[in-house]
């Protein structure tokens, strides 16, 4: 008599339907999850009461935002509010200058977005000295 020594059959583990649900879970989680906008800023600006003013010994650039979101620089309008706009006067008034202040005043019904674009415009091209305009508030 011959008798072959069995080999067993190694178990094996499906992992098919594991990752069909793991994959189906990740989905829902990605379907269901609310993701905020990183563009909608929400602040409540602060009120200043005691402030000392900036002196400048150079004529600083000054970003005036109004209350429908058009700016104006150092007192002349620009055509539109595009960022791309304000990027390309600034940068043909102050060339490669970028040590100047830049002040902005906006209105205060002007939106924070249009306040946070001409920021980030002058922060985007080296201006480092940037301030914001504010009221005096105090007695």
């Amino acid at each position: 008599m011959n008798l072959r020594e069995r080999v067993a059959e190694e178990p094996e583990i499906n992992l098919t339907s594991l990752i069909d649900v793991v994959l189906l879970l990740l989905v829902f989680f990605m379907v269901s999850t609310s993701f905020t906008r990183e563009s909608e800023i929400k602040i409540e600006l602060p009120q200043s009461s005691d402030t000392q003013p900036v002196e400048a010994t150079v004529e600083p650039a000054e970003i005036v935002v109004t209350a429908e979101g058009a700016y104006f620089l150092n007192g002349q309008e620009l055509l539109n509010n595009r960022p791309d706009t304000l990027r390309r006067a600034l940068i043909r008034l102050y060339g490669e200058q970028r040590d100047l202040p830049v002040t902005i005043r906006a209105d205060a019904r002007a939106t924070h977005q249009s306040v946070v674009t001409a920021m980030d415009v002058a922060g985007r091209l080296g201006f480092v000295h940037i301030n914001i305009a504010t009221v005096n508030d105090g007695p």
